[in-house]
């Protein structure tokens, strides 16, 4: 016999989470939310896991919801609680993945008279939300308790029995109204949506009796957009001779191949992807900044050569700066981003927004399209990139072991197949110059681009990825974000790659003074900590590697064995990284830099 929580608000949450198809739902410990724990724990329907840490309990969501490409719901008790949840409702919002959360209150009238755990809870992500529904209390549960109560303003003091069961049924139509469109809005638009639950005690009770709840079971539709006219559109892009398209952040498959391979083999255009798009191709320039920082190096009309008639972009946020900074100093024609849902006006000249997929809108501009102009752009532009990357192989040969020499070794040994979550900061800015092994898949928090969540968010991905799961991080990143593995769920196969280069490396290649007691303190936060013990203390098997030599070896038997998950720590000199790295982009652009 299925068992509902008691409190009618409780239930309806539950019920209209599993018609909607909501499955998992990750708990953060607490009493007020008690409800909907017992509730969501009771049905089989839903796949519970219990997280103590909100702030690693919402990133641990999060990539969970990555990988589905469907909701997640995210509950919690009252108060500060909450607050936590923010980091990653906002990566949500600006990475378009749907999140649901769920926050148990007090009632309306405990707030701000000096009860604990109250907070105010209503509106607070309001800024970085899909939707959002401030559902109404019953009335029908420890009524009692709310006609003793002489601040509540929710049922007359004088109410009769009649009059309190017609408001009931007043607000619980109400409130499946609303949390029925929060829940969809969270489907079509793909991002994040907040119910604020206030609820009475007593709060366990739990019964057999199913709520009459009206068009629970029905079916939504989406309503498609009319594509816009093309005709004028394919006029323009036929006759130009010079184009960009630029990808961000993509799902893998998102663009299919046929229209990857239409717009590589078209003479006119230059594809320009990250690792974050998950788009591979031989004709594509996937390493930016080997372009972009030669390019800062040279004379300005060769820059000038380069600048597009038109820039057509898809997928969300582009890691390198360089390119944004070329672009708005060197701006094209015409920008135009495809996308079902927004755009940004990344680069200053946004002129028009295509509401359709990215397939869809190819589809469309290269079927039946007439022959395009004979252009040269693309061999002119991809035989610099070549050259430029050409130029620093010499160079990559003879470097001494550090940050940049270690992403090469990554590149060259991991297996293929693998997930790859990648850390904000260096880590996923070292990604984007290395040829990766095939059919490895690149995740990255990149809607904020925070260092917060790293690791809760590879936990959470990796149980929906079946394959093994690798999490690439900074040693600030992975400290940050140490209860991101305080959970019962991370698999054996489960691989963290740590490096450690003794604090904030990145600052290192920004200008500002170097070496000085404030930069030491408040920049580049040096330390001396390693993962030994925090291994040790959620399980992990540990290795540590210092030389190259080291890391060839210890990368060799990191994926040899899946007996439980395993952290490699790989211990770089925090002095040499920035030279080297800016030496690399020195060499590209001229003959010769010693690396000394």
């Amino acid at each position: 016999m299925n068992k509902y929580p008691s409190i009618p608000l409780a239930q309806t949450v539950v019920r209209l989470c599993a018609s909607t198809k909501i499955e998992r739902i990750v708990i953060c410990a607490g009493s007020r939310n008690a409800p909907l724990t017992n509730g969501f724990a009771s049905d089989s329907y839903f796949k519970t896991y219990s997280v103590v840490d909100e702030r690693a309990a919402a990133f641990f969501a999060l990539g969970m919801a990555q990988q589905l490409n469907e909701p997640v719901a995210l509950l919690c008790t009252s108060g500060s609680a909450l607050l936590n949840f923010y980091p990653a409702v906002a990566e949500a919002y600006y990475s378009d993945i749907p999140l649901v959360i769920l926050s148990a209150d007090r009632m309306p009238h405990r707030i701000d008279i000096g009860d604990g755990q109250t907070i105010r809870q209503v509106g607070v992500f309001e800024p970085h939300l899909e939707g959002a529904a401030v559902l109404k209390p019953d009335v029908s549960h420890a009524t009692k308790t709310l006609l003793q109560n002489p601040m509540q303003k929710l049922v007359p003091f004088d109410a009769t029995e009649s009059e309190i069961t017609e408001l009931q049924t007043s607000i619980q139509s109400y409130n499946t109204k609303e949390i029925a469109r929060v829940l969809d809005l969270s489907i079509q638009r793909k991002g994040p949506v907040h119910l604020n639950i206030p609820l009475e005690e007593p709060l366990y009770g739990m019964t057999s009796i199913a709520l009459p709840l009206e068009g629970i079971d029905s079916k939504k539709t989406k309503q498609s957009q009319e594509k816009k006219n093309l005709n004028d559109i394919k006029k323009t892009w036929n006759q130009s001779k010079k184009k960009w398209v630029v990808i961000g952040v993509l799902a893998p498959d998102s663009i299919h191949k046929e229209c990857v391979d239409a717009l590589c083999e078209d003479p006119s255009v230059v594809v320009f992807t990250e690792t974050t798009s998950n788009i591979n191709h031989s004709k594509a320039i996937h390493s930016i900044d080997t372009l972009m920082a030669s390019l800062e190096l040279t004379e300005n009309q060769e820059k000038e050569s380069l600048r597009p008639e038109i820039l057509l972009t898809y997928g969300g946020m582009v890691v390198s700066k360089k390119i944004k900074s070329f672009l708005r100093n060197h701006p094209p024609s015409h920008h135009w981003h495809v996308d079902e849902k927004k755009a940004y006006n990344t680069y200053y000249h946004l002129d028009q927004h295509f509401v359709q997929s990215p397939n869809s809108f190819l589809k469309d501009l290269y079927d039946n399209s007439s022959e395009n102009q004979k252009s040269d752009f693309h061999i002119s532009v991809f035989s610099l990139f070549q050259k430029f990357k050409n130029k620093g192989k010499s160079y990559l040969d003879q470097l001494p072991f550090s940050d940049l020499n270690v992403f090469i070794q990554l590149a060259k040994q991991l297996p293929e197949g693998i997930q790859l979550q990648i850390a904000n900061s260096s880590s996923i800015r070292y990604a984007q110059l290395m040829d990766w092994p095939q059919n490895t898949t690149f995740f990255c928090n990149r809607g904020t681009s925070g260092i917060d969540g790293s690791t809760a968010t590879a936990v959470g991905a990796s149980q929906i990825k079946m394959g093994p799961t690798v999490l690439l991080t900074g040693d600030l990143s992975f400290f940050y974000d140490i209860n991101g593995l305080w959970n019962n769920y991370i698999p054996k196969n489960f691989k963290i790659i740590l490096i450690n280069n003794q604090g904030g490396g990145i600052f290192r290649i920004l200008p500002g003074a170097k070496d000085s007691p404030t930069y030491d303190r408040y920049f580049e936060t040096i330390h001396n900590r390693n993962a030994k013990y925090v291994a040790k203390t959620f399980g992990f098997g540990y290795q540590k590697a210092t030389s190259k030599w080291q890391l060839k070896r210890k990368l060799a038997s990191l994926f040899k064995s899946n007996d439980c998950p395993r952290i490699l720590e790989i211990q770089t000199p925090r002095k040499v990284n920035d030279e080297v790295l800016l030496n690399y982009f020195k060499a590209m652009s001229s003959n010769s830099v010693n690396t000394k």
